[in-house]
């Protein structure tokens, strides 16, 4: 079953498990899966500030090969929830996204900016932020398809309460997962085949998230630069498990 709205990927997240039913394409990843010579942005590349970045492979150190990654805040096709207490509960409206992207999956012009953000509470501070601050959606677009994508984020109050979506080039929802712990988590995900299917990903708010969310450290790989996921990580997302995070005491932003 092809789920057509983000409602309804939040209707998923909200169990704070992966997606693992009929749209079952990707499997989630820990940083580890992504192997040397996979595409890393530390957002420390450009000036605090910059406005949605664009990283050509040579910006990050990456092989001629390797793709060209653009920022924004939502791609073509979506649009900020008009009813977000309907289609986002709990979540800041201004992270509340609906629509499925439209292909050849793009960036939309008009949607909010992403910025290089100083973030207090994250360990490597530049981040990537949506706008306004640390309560916008972030969506990244690869001009070449990819096998797996990841990024540490948060920092996390709430278990449950942002997801990162991959698409394909044509806006095919390919899965989803969620957040699983509190503070600073590593969110990746691989297509369930290791194919090099992957346009973009979108992350934004689908629950209560009291301090917002950024981005950083971000991995991408095509196939030969990941390492496949152990059989058992299958059996546990078939079960549908979720790993619950340690509270942590939550630390305070500095902008």
């Amino acid at each position: 079953m092809h789920l057509t709205t983000m409602k309804s990927i939040c209707a998923v997240a909200l169990l704070g498990v992966a997606s693992v039913g009929a749209n079952a394409n990707v499997i989630r990843v820990t940083e580890s899966n992504f192997l040397a010579g996979s595409g890393m942005i530390t957002f420390s590349e450009f000036s605090v500030g910059t406005r949605n970045p664009v990283y050509s492979p040579a910006q990050y150190g990456g092989e001629s090969d390797y793709p060209t990654v653009s920022f924004g805040g939502y791609f073509l096709g979506q649009s900020l929830s008009t009813t977000p207490s309907i289609d986002c509960p709990g979540a800041a409206a201004t992270a509340c996204i609906v629509g499925t992207p439209i292909g050849p999956l793009s960036l939309d012009p008009n949607s909010p900016f992403t910025y290089i953000s100083k973030d207090g509470a994250a360990p490597n501070s530049p981040v990537l932020s949506g706008s306004p601050q640390f309560d916008g959606p972030i969506a990244i677009l690869f001009d070449v398809d990819v096998a797996a994508v990841g990024f540490d984020a948060g920092y996390f109050d709430a278990i449950g309460s942002t997801g990162i979506t991959a698409f394909a080039r044509d806006g095919t929802i390919l899965g989803t997962v969620v957040n699983r712990g509190l503070g600073i988590e590593f969110l990746g995900l691989v297509t369930a085949d290791q194919s090099e299917t992957i346009a973009g990903v979108f992350l934004n708010l689908v629950g209560p998230e009291p301090s917002g969310f950024a981005i950083d450290s971000l991995r991408f790989g095509y196939r030969d630069a990941i390492l496949a996921p152990e059989p058992e990580t299958y059996a546990m997302l078939l079960a549908g498990l979720g790993v619950v995070g340690v509270i942590a005491r939550r630390r305070r932003r500095q902008g």
